[in-house]
Formats: C-alpha cells, structure tokens, sequence
C-alpha cells in the first residue's frame, strides 16, 4: 500500500477552522448537511472581512490617499486569486458580481441579447438550477429564439446521443450545470462543450455546485463562460465570479451605467473602459470579494484534490447508510457525484423529515432545490437533501442513519 503520497484528510482537525460548527441546535452539536444551499465560513474569512473594515475600508480605484490604495490592493488581489483558482489567463477575464444568478443574467442580458434572434436556440439540461432555466426562457420570449432540454437518464446523468441530437447549426448557446445541485449528478462538462463549439455554440458552464468539489480549470474545460458563487465555497454571500473569454467579453455591450466602468463621459456619449470594469458599474461589493479571495486560498492550502478524495470516500459510506433505512429511495443516482444525497422517505413528506433531523441538530434542505423540472423527471415535487462539505464526518452520518432509522421504524 502506497504511503505518504497522500497525507489522509483530517476532518476533524479542519472542523477547528470553523467556529458555527461548535454551535449547539436543541441541545445537540450542530450537524451542518447544508452546504449545497450555502457553506459555513471560516475563522480566517470572518477575520479577513473584520481586518478590510478596520484597517482598508475605502472606495476602491479613484482616490490619491493610502486607504484607497489599501482597498483597491485588496479587491484587485482578490480578483488575481480568483484568476488563480479556476487557472483564467488573465485578471481582465474575472467579472465580479452578486452570485451565478446575476451572473447567468448578465451573459442573458448582454451577449443574449445581441447574439440571438427569432428561431435561435438555447439548450439547457434537465439538471438546472431555475437561475440557469429562467433568464433564458426571459431571453427567448424577448428574442423569439427557443429553449431545448437535454433529457437524463434514470440515474441522472445526461443523454449525451440525445444532445448530439439537439445540436445544431440553430444553436446559439449552450448553458448548463457541472455538478446538479438537486442531485449531485457531475456531468461529462468538458466532453459537452466540445461538442457544442463544434456546432459553432457558446457554452455557458455553472459552476456554482462544482468548484468546492473538484478542480475547475476553464482552459482546459474551454467554457465560454464560468460562473460561481462565493458562499458556496466557504466565502461570504452577495459575491460571485463571472469568468468570460476576452473575446466573448469585448463583444459583450456594457449592461449597467454608473461610476467606474466609464472612460469618459459627455451629455452626447459615453466611453466605457475595456472588460472587467465595463460590468462592474458603481461601487462594488469591495469588503465580500475580499472575503472570497480568502476563501479560495483557504481551499488552495487544504488542497482541491485533497478535499475531492475525501469527500468522495465521505459520499460513498453515506449512500451506504442510507441505502440500509428501510423504505428511503436516493433519486440521482449517476456513476460520477458530488456531495449530494437527494431522498424520500416512505410515509413522511419531506419538511417532516427535514423538521424531525432538525430536532436532532441535523441541518439539511427539504424542498424542491429551485430545480423542479429534474424533481418532477423522477416522479416527485420535493426531497430531503443532506450535502456534503469537507468538514463532515463519518460520525455525523452515523447520526443522520440512525435518526432515519429511528423514523422508519416509526411508521413501521
């Protein structure tokens, strides 16, 4: 057996990061099977947010005095480390915004707008998170272009003859998930866009579910477009990376006015400056993209591969567990997960199974995900969704099966 080649992950050691995680819930430590809806923080995000409002705190890029310089510093390293993780060639790649879903409306509202028309067409999977459905069904019924879906199969994994059926020389865009959010299904991303740019598409890439979990690299995935959000990878809320290839972004028109994407401003036109400050109008949300830098350097010293071996050994022990409780059906059950368990539970609705872990400090999602139509492919309107993150444990599964176990037996 191969050693020190990988030192083994230490869970327990990493959980000491994260101060939420010794909160106590009715009594019991909190047991955190969230993270797919949002991630805790750790100490150092919290004291980096803390350090920029004590020390830094000052609009960023238009002041002569040494806060400014401080501020700018900070948002600007941010956005390098940003560059650094998902391996972008360049800072002017890196758009920084709300989260994926004002990002996907931005690409929506800018390059949609200008590139598609009357019998155009979109394709999207099945798998999508609404904020990847919506803002291009706004787009069709403004441009008359058409939305396609790629159908899954009843693991919940992506048909990929189907999708070669659905490209064509009508489509303009392709927008979809790399990890479902609904069933942790990770889809053959870069096969997908392969395929697409051969059909002269675009590809929009969400990764808003994956870049926690495995290594993103958009040179090597060759997306057209990356987003993600900041608190799904241990960063604060409210901020976001769009990555877009300089091409892409140079052709896309500016999508709001205001202060600090301008070059030059008349009551006759206005020149804005270049990508990535053409998208960034007004101040922006400085003290939180500092935050996600943290974040993703936090991430980089635990090591992605690292976190991906483990959380794959955690996944596969938890569908175990579950499979053992009587009466549970996984829905999603593709070859290639992340950390998701979507479930039921026969003879119990899933807020009453979301109410009853609760009573045992387990923190779990019960609902439709804001992913309806791939509920509804497997018969069903919501699930209980226990997700996982690096600072879970098996002993924390052990709690989640036996509770499950508990209300099995209940309705026995």
């Amino acid at each position: 057996m191969a050693t020190s080649a990988h030192p083994p992950f230490d869970a327990n050691l990493v959980r000491k990061d994260f101060p939420i995680l010794r909160e106590l819930v009715n009594g019991r430590p909190l047991i955190w099977l969230d993270n797919a809806a949002t991630t805790q923080k750790p100490q150092v995000v919290i004291d980096r947010l803390s350090y920029f409002y004590q020390h830094e705190n000052s609009n960023i890029h238009r002041a002569a005095h040494e806060l400014a310089a401080r501020a700018t510093d900070a948002y600007e390293g941010a956005r390098e480390t940003v560059r650094r993780f998902i391996n972008a060639p360049s800072v002017n790649n890196i758009v920084f915004v709300r989260g994926t879903t004002e990002a996907i409306n931005l690409v929506a509202k800018t390059w949609g707008r200008k590139h598609l028309g009357e019998g155009d067409e979109i394709i999207v999977t099945n798998l999508e998170h609404h904020a990847n459905i919506v803002p291009w069904q706004q787009l069709c019924q403004e441009t008359g272009a058409k939305l396609k879906v790629v159908p899954v199969d009843d693991s919940g994994q992506v048909l990929l003859d189907e999708y070669q059926k659905l490209l064509t020389s009508r489509t303009k865009l392709v927008s979809f998930t790399q990890v479902s959010n609904a069933l942790g299904t990770v889809t053959p991303a870069r096969e997908m866009i392969a395929m697409a740019h051969a059909a002269g598409a675009k590809v929009l890439l969400d990764g808003a579910q994956s870049v926690s979990h495995m290594r993103t690299d958009v040179q090597q995935l060759d997306c057209d477009f990356l987003v993600f959000s900041g608190h799904k990878i241990f960063g604060p809320t409210g901020i976001g990376a769009l990555y877009g290839k300089p091409e892409v972004l140079d052709d896309m028109p500016a999508w709001q006015g205001g202060g600090n994407m301008i070059q030059d401003v008349t009551f006759e036109k206005t020149v804005y400056h270049g990508a990535p400050a053409k998208f960034e109008a007004g101040t922006g949300n400085i003290a939180d993209a500092v935050g996600m830098g943290a974040a993703l350097e936090y991430v980089e010293r635990l090591g992605i591969e690292n976190i991906a071996r483990y959380e794959h050994e955690l996944l596969e022990y938890a569908t175990a567990a579950l499979n053992k409780v009587p009466g549970i059906r996984l829905i999603g059950t593709a070859q290639n997960k992340a950390s998701v368990l979507s479930f039921n539970l026969h003879g119990y609705k899933s807020e009453e199974v979301g109410a009853a872990l609760n009573q045992e400090g387990i923190a779990v999602r019960s609902g439709h995900h804001c992913a309806q139509p791939i509920l509804r492919r497997f018969g069903v309107e919501t699930t209980v969704r226990p997700s996982l993150a690096f600072y879970n444990t098996y002993g924390e599964i052990d709690i989640l099966q036996s509770a499950l176990l508990r209300l099995a037996s209940a309705k026995r």
